[in-house]
């Protein structure tokens, strides 16, 4: 099976989780999560603490705008949205290390974590068919956040 273990292996490090990207942000990792969705769907809401960078824009602003030693984590709307892939296939092209959220925006949100858009926080609502949710004081909330 060494060939399960090194796909599983390779997969690992290039992919990240909203849970993980979540967990990342809070101890202060230095990491930066770029939306790669248009700006219709940027405005609409958005991954706190998200940068907006559409895909397509990449190579032009990247290099300006975002250091290469910069740890960069891209997402786009879902799991049926290739945007991420593209996003993060032309980060590794200029030389970032990059990682793709899988699940993407929506899965950011349907774990309950904090979305903003442009006129603030946006309600937070947890989805118990993507993770285990409790009631505790008359609100729901997750198991780990």
């Amino acid at each position: 099976m060494p060939d399960a273990f090194a796909y599983f292996d390779a997969k690992l490090s290039h992919e990240t989780d909203p849970s993980d990207v979540s967990a990342a942000q809070r101890a202060g990792d230095d990491l930066l999560l770029v939306d790669v969705r248009g700006v219709d769907a940027w405005r609409q809401g958005r991954a706190r603490g998200a940068v907006h960078m559409p895909h397509q824009e990449i190579a032009a602003r990247a290099p300006l705008e975002i250091p290469r030693d910069r740890e960069v984590v891209v997402y786009c709307w879902s799991p049926g949205c290739n945007g991420g892939a593209r996003g993060a296939r032309e980060f590794a092209r200029l030389g970032y290390r990059v990682r793709e959220m899988i699940g993407g925006f929506e899965y950011w949100a349907r774990e309950g974590l904090p979305v903003v858009g442009d006129d603030g926080a946006l309600p937070r609502r947890f989805d118990p068919l993507v993770m285990v949710v409790r009631e505790t004081a008359g609100a729901a909330s997750t198991v780990t956040p």
